[in-house]
């Protein structure tokens, strides 16, 4: 019976997991350069209760043999790298990018980080930056890999 209950537990907790990744992904749908995700999921360890071939009676033997799952868990997040809409904002700063590649930028902190919000302006130094104050270094067709 416990055993019953962790499982029914298990795809809870799952399904919750599930439930706040489709509210986050539907409370971001309208910020620009927002990539939804997508949980993956994966199926717990499997007791064999009974294993195949074992016999049944003395004459027959059981086929398949009987397993009983221990639930499930999240297994990844994916971000799913789809184009989104384009709007005209009026700004003639703002950018987009058809197809694949991001915006290089540089955070505050000297580190080169990868967005594809096109949302630019001009600072006080006269540098185009984004919403956050990370400086344009230029546009890449794709990201590099490690």
């Amino acid at each position: 019976m416990l055993r019953a209950l962790y499982t029914a537990a298990s795809g809870m907790s799952t399904q919750e997991m599930n439930l706040d990744n489709v509210a986050n992904n539907l409370a971001n749908s309208s910020s620009a350069g927002f990539r939804k995700r997508r949980m993956q999921f994966e199926d717990l360890l499997y007791q064999n209760v009974v294993m195949p071939g074992t016999a049944s009676t003395q004459q027959t033997t059981v086929a398949a043999g009987l397993q009983i799952g221990l639930g499930a868990r999240s297994a990844a997040s994916e971000i799913v790298q789809t184009q989104g809409d384009f709007s005209q904002t009026g700004n003639s700063l703002d950018l987009a990018i058809t197809g694949q590649g991001f915006f290089e930028v540089t955070l505050p902190s000297g580190e080169t980080a990868f967005t594809r919000s096109g949302a630019f302006h001009m600072d006080a130094q006269g540098n185009i930056v984004t919403a956050d104050g990370s400086a344009l270094t230029f546009a890449l067709a794709t990201v590099p890999t490690p």
